[in-house]
Parts: C-alpha cells; structure tokens; sequence
C-alpha cells in the first residue's frame, strides 16, 4: 500500500469532560495548544467541536469561529480543521444545517442518520451539502452500520447527495461500561463500500489503536483521540490525545503505511491551502 494515510484526531467529543479526563481540551486556547501536539505527533486533520462554558456540547458559528482563529494561529495551515455538525442530543436537524450554512467550513462531518433520517429532513440536508461542496468545502459522511452505508448509497443514487466520490466515516463500536470495538466489523463496511469512494475508522475503547492498524491494512484511514477513546490498549488511561495518535502512528506505519503530511492531506481532501483562499 503505497498511498499515504491520513490520521485525524478527534480531541474531545460532544460529551466528555474534566471529569473523564482533565487533558480534554474545552476552550479555544486549549483546543490550539492540543492541535500543536497532536500535529507534532503526526495528525494532519483535527475533527473539532466547541462547547459552552459549562462544557456542554455547542453548535454555534460564533464559537467555532474563535475556535477556528485560535487553533489557525497555533498550527497555521500544517492542519486541517474540520468540524462537526453532530446532534449532541440537544439539537435538530434545523439548528444544525443552520450552524453549517452560516459558518461555511472548509471541511465538516455529518451523520447520515442525523441529518438524513427523515426524507423531507434528507432532501434539505442534501441540498445543503451540494451547495456547500460546489463552494469547496470537504464533507465527511458518518456511518454506524452497513444498513446505513446502504441508504448512504441510496440517497446518492438518488442524486440527494452530492454525485461521485464521498469520504465516509465507519465508527466501530459505541459508547458502553466500559466502551469497545470490534475490529472484525470492519471487513462488513468494505463489502458494501462502493468502488472510488475513500474511508477512514474511528473506533471506541482500547482497542482503538488495533482498529486503526487494520484500517491501515485494509487501505483507510484513521481518526483517533479523547471523543472515542481514553486507554491504551492494555487498558491504562492514555495521557493526552498526543500519545493516541502516536499509538496510532505505530500501528499504521507498522504496517507499511507512511501518514499524509499536511499538504497531502489538502490534496486528498480537494482543498486549497489556507493562503490562497482558505479560511483566515
């Protein structure tokens, strides 16, 4: 496999807090410092999400605005920054289509099961997401299941979704007491994987960095960090989100794979540089 892998971290989720772990990073200036590491340990893509003071999960473009800013000035354009649209169980469809048509990002995620659920709910989501792909903007699809990776296909068909090649998303496992993957999950997502379209895992628990070896294996790519996973894979809790990307890291080049710089990265996911007309 001689194509780069690109690694994503995923450094605090819509949930976690201090009290998960006090290396989660909350506020902007924590947010840039993370992005700093975690691009130092080799991540080319931060998914990011902002929160309200209290630390709950927030979808507001003011914040992610000022997030954007502080994380931009930290790393400049050696990361790519995508954020998230997700429901965090305090928002519908409406108020996060709304979050994604004013704040306009260079790259963004959506689950298809958020957004795409009800019909009527799918035929606005979609068109939200043909405007802002032909505006240049990077979309990322989020799949739980292969019934969903199913519809997925489905609603491109249909032309709901933008035509041609998607980056799509497989989350292995979910949040449990304690949470888990199964890596073998993996090779059901492939079968029903259309020819063209690019992927990468996130993966809950400790065996997040073996999941991530395996989508390496298997030609994917890999997101890491806090929101799936706290453990090392004997089951220690990690330090920060740094050493989850270098465990990953490992296990990726391990198995032949190099990772994407950040430049490469751009160009797999068909964005220009910052300076010359990405975001400021």
């Amino acid at each position: 496999m001689t194509t780069p892998c690109l690694l994503m971290v995923a450094p605090n989720g819509a949930r976690r807090t201090h009290a998960d772990h006090p290396a989660i990073p909350l506020s902007p200036e924590a947010l840039a410092a993370d992005a700093v590491a975690c691009r130092d340990a080799g991540a080319a893509m931060m998914h990011l999400h902002v929160r309200e003071p209290d630390g709950r999960h927030l979808l507001d473009a003011g914040a992610y605005r000022e997030a954007l800013s502080a994380i931009r000035t930290a790393v400049g354009d050696e990361m790519v920054l995508q954020v998230t649209s997700e429901a965090g169980g305090r928002y519908g469809p409406e108020a996060q289509r709304s979050l994604l048509s004013e704040l306009r990002p260079e790259a963004f995620s959506v689950a298809i099961r958020e957004l795409f659920g009800d019909r009527e709910e799918a035929h606005a989501s979609g068109a939200l997401c043909r405007d802002l792909q032909a505006g240049g903007s990077s979309i990322q699809y989020i799949l739980y299941s292969v019934d969903e990776l199913t519809y997925f296909n489905q609603l491109r068909e249909e032309g709901v979704l933008p035509l041609g090649s998607a980056f799509l998303l497989f989350v292995l496992g979910r949040y449990e007491t304690p949470p888990v993957a199964d890596p073998s999950r993996l090779p059901v997502f492939l079968e029903a994987l259309t020819p063209g379209d690019r992927w990468a895992v996130c993966a809950f628990g400790s065996k997040e960095a073996e999941c991530m070896g395996l989508a390496a294996r298997y030609g994917g790519h890999a997101r890491v960090g806090f929101e799936n996973n706290l453990w090392r894979p004997d089951g220690r809790v990690v330090r920060d989100n740094a050493e989850l990307v270098r465990q990953a890291r490992e296990r990726i080049e391990s198995g032949g794979r190099t990772l994407m710089d950040p430049h490469q990265a751009r160009v797999f996911l068909g964005l220009p540089s910052v300076h010359s007309g990405g975001e400021a």
